[in-house]
């Protein structure tokens, strides 16, 4: 792995923190004294972020570059962290600070998945990138964790809730720092890009069914997120197992099955692995839809581990069809995260019709939907662009 991969790999770490957003809203909540609809803003504003930023972020990338662009979400993180550690906000600023986070986080999305290509050897983007998301995923995970750790701390426990800003503001302030110091040979395109010739990408159908794909498994992994304790509670497991095996089994399960992913792929491709995964995801949830608690655990591991490597297997898979255009497709895919606010209220509402475990057909929809579009082949990159110069009768 080259050395440049390595200040990257940092910056998806970063990413992974904006996910405490979700454990302190019940800090936020008391301080504040809000509703859980309020104090649920914390989150719903870093996801309102991707939806609007991701495009214009694509073309932003285009235009002045992937690095300049990381730099510039790792720059607003480091101001919407830092405000919070000097002063008390009140909950419209801490909303401005947390809206500005998302905006910068999607940033470091769009830029950071496509840039990892042009650090990485040739051949192994798909791997750098499944290591990349299991860093995004062990942030995401430490963050839960820093959030208790550190107000136990005395130099920060005064702070109270705003006792982890300082330590998530210098992260951001030395990733800001390490990927200024290293140089990168960027694709791009051959001329500017526009909102209308970004969309136009979506007329291509390889590129409509990737991000379809990317909305679908969003959606599919948010449903786990929010619904598979109760419903494993559902199927008669004590409220202890459930936890134990519910939505922080199936995160760790992805965090590891990415860092794996990352070693698997030095002697398969990212298509087989794509298939095995897909393969993987679709056996863990039809097993859940069964609602047997005696094989429900071996279901969120099956579900976990399948999981874990679609998001960067469909993202390289993509990006290397066509990768001077990568920061515009990176837009587009990240646009389709907005699956994660829509595919769980059709599960929601299954949930509460009282469908039990057989709500799990949601997630198992979209396996199916997967598991289709990896057993697409490959062509050659030469055989797709006569395709392209030559139109059809």
């Amino acid at each position: 792995m080259r050395m440049k991969t390595v200040p990257i790999l940092l910056t998806f770490f970063a990413m992974g923190v904006a996910d405490a957003m979700g454990p302190m809203s019940d800090a936020v909540k008391e301080n504040y004294e809000l509703s859980n609809v309020m104090a649920t803003l914390l989150s719903f504003f870093v996801f309102i972020a991707f939806a609007v930023f991701s495009v214009p972020g694509g073309l932003l990338a285009a235009r002045i570059g992937k690095k300049k662009l990381l730099l510039l979400g790792l720059g607003l993180n480091v101001v919407a962290m830092a405000v919070p550690c000097f002063i008390v906000p009140n909950f419209a600023l801490l909303l401005a600070c947390i809206f500005a986070l998302g905006v910068g986080t999607t940033f470091l999305q769009v830029a950071g998945n496509p840039i990892m290509h042009d650090v990485s050897a040739e051949g192994n983007y798909g791997r750098n990138l499944s290591f990349a998301q299991g860093f995004k995923g062990i942030g995401s995970t430490a963050s839960t964790y820093l959030v208790t750790a550190i107000a136990g701390i005395a130099l920060f426990s005064s702070m109270g809730w705003r006792g982890v800003f300082p330590f998530f503001a210098l992260l951001m302030a030395g990733a800001f720092i390490w990927v200024a110091c290293i140089k990168v040979k960027e694709t791009q395109p051959d001329t500017p890009p526009n909102i209308g010739s970004s969309l136009s990408l979506l007329k291509k159908p390889v590129f409509a069914l990737a991000v379809l794909g990317i909305f679908l498994y969003v959606g599919s992994e948010v449903c786990m997120a929010r619904f598979l304790k109760p419903l494993l509670e559902n199927m008669g497991l004590s409220a202890d197992k459930a936890t134990s095996f519910g939505p922080g089994f199936f995160f760790l399960l992805l965090t590891i099955g990415r860092l794996i992913g990352g070693a698997v792929l030095n002697f398969m491709t990212s298509r087989t692995f794509f298939r095995v995964s897909a393969a993987m995801g679709l056996a863990g949830a039809i097993i859940l839809t069964t609602g047997v608690s005696s094989i429900a655990v071996v279901g969120v591991a099956l579900a976990g581990f399948g999981f874990a490597n679609i998001w960067p297997m469909l993202f390289s898979i993509t990006v290397e069809k066509d990768p001077e255009r990568g920061s515009e497709l990176s837009g587009l895919m990240c646009m389709a995260i907005s699956g994660g606010a829509l595919i769980p209220l059709l599960m929601g509402k299954f949930v509460d019709l009282d469908w039990g475990p057989r709500a799990f057909i949601v997630p198992v929809v979209c396996f199916v939907y997967l598991t289709i579009l990896s057993l697409q082949n490959d062509k050659p990159k030469q055989a797709e662009m006569v395709e392209e110069a030559v139109p059809s009768p």
